[in-house]
């Protein structure tokens, strides 16, 4: 079975800190978050168009996909998806997504 989504070492990067942070307080409430957002990633895989563009911070080869608190930045174009990072929704996104910007053109 060929995976529907890749991680790049961002985005594994952005998933490990928050959960680790959450498992600091629950480790099975950190248990339950990786498991869904696993599948949540399943999804996206099976269909890609999920989510919504952001111009005003990468080119539309990029969706953005809410998953509770949290915002998935995803390259939808590619087989398999390729999540580029997961973001708390409270960060700034422009600040932080501005490191992919010289990759996007």
């Amino acid at each position: 079975m060929k995976p529907l989504f890749v991680l790049t070492p961002q985005a594994r990067e952005d998933l490990t800190n928050i959960l680790l942070e959450i498992a600091e307080d629950s480790p099975d409430a950190a248990e339950r978050l990786r498991v869904e957002f696993f599948e949540g990633l399943q999804t996206l895989g099976r269909s890609p168009g999920i989510g919504h563009y952001h111009d005003e911070l990468l080119s539309r080869k990029y969706r953005f996909w809410n998953f509770y608190r949290y915002v998935v930045a995803y390259a939808w174009k590619t087989k398999p998806i390729q999540v580029i990072s997961v973001i708390h929704g409270a960060r700034d996104l422009n600040a932080i997504l501005s490191l992919h910007r010289g990759a996007d053109s």
